[in-house]
């Protein structure tokens, strides 16, 4: 089952948005963005629209799945696009999947919330942000992701 998230930036008191399906926990999305995202690919990210699966890397238009694909195995697929961010735009070619743009932060959430979303990162000021159901933001840290060292 998908764990839903929002992952947005800010400008000043402006936030653009986007919806990701899969893996919005604090431990797997969270973790990517406080690792490899900094403000100017947080940008990026976000302007490409809304997200099945986020990964380390932005990437490139793939396939979207490695059902889409004639000959690749499961397992071939992830070698080569695994570390690719898939997008329902620009990877399956839907439309409507744009960005969002919202006059507030709490606006964004109560967005999400009407998506299903659980988890709401933002990157605000070159600092990532995580929260979870409502409007109050704790900063992402390091020490938050130890315990999922191994």
């Amino acid at each position: 089952m998908a764990t839903r998230s929002m992952i947005g930036v800010m400008h000043g008191d402006k936030c653009k948005a986007v919806y990701c399906h899969w893996d919005g926990y604090l431990a797997h999305n969270g973790r990517i963005l406080f690792e490899h995202y900094d403000s100017a690919k947080a940008n990026h990210l976000v302007s490409l629209g809304d997200i099945s699966s986020l990964r380390e890397t932005i990437g490139e238009k793939h396939p979207f799945s490695s059902y889409d694909t004639d000959n690749l195995s499961y397992e071939k697929y992830q070698e080569i696009y695994g570390e690719m961010t898939t997008f329902y735009g620009r990877d399956r070619g839907e439309t409507g999947v744009d960005f969002k743009t919202f006059d507030t932060y709490k606006e964004m959430v109560e967005y999400g919330s009407d998506v299903g979303a659980e988890y709401y990162y933002i990157m605000k000021d070159g600092q990532w942000y995580y929260s979870n159901f409502d409007t109050s933001l704790t900063p992402i840290t390091a020490y938050m992701f130890e315990e999922f060292v191994a």
